[in-house]
């Protein structure tokens, strides 16, 4: 079994990338534009735990922000297991992250999402 710890660096900077675009459409207020891109960053780097984990507390920071109970309440469960998860490798590809899709259901990955990977910059699959 191999181990997942750390997001290739061909890859950190699209993760961080949505992440900073969500911090600006957020800030502008643009709210469905900032969670599309925690959704992304959600895709990106739900292999890796820490940056899995750090998608969900950013989840559940913004169910707080906007007062969204069901997201509050559905990203407790994904913070405290989807990191493990990403550990050994078992994660639902392409799963948008969020408290409205079930937490493990699989989804087709984005067009512009599997360029990433498909241009060599995923060192495993």
């Amino acid at each position: 079994m191999k181990f997942y710890i750390s997001m290739p660096k061909g890859l950190t900077p699209f993760f961080e990338k949505e992440l900073e675009k969500y911090r600006l459409e957020f800030s502008q207020g643009h709210l469905q534009n900032a969670w599309n891109h925690l959704e992304r960053a959600h895709i990106i780097g739900q292999r890796y735990p820490f940056a899995h984990s750090f998608v969900h507390w950013k989840m559940l920071i913004f169910g707080i922000k906007i007062k969204r109970l069901k997201e509050v309440i559905g990203q407790i469960p994904r913070l405290l297991v989807g990191g493990v998860k990403s550990f050994v490798g078992k994660v639902p590809v392409g799963n948008p992250g969020g408290a409205n899709v079930p937490p493990l259901k699989t989804f087709p990955i984005p067009k512009e999402i599997q360029g990433i990977f498909q241009n060599g910059v995923l060192s495993h699959s």
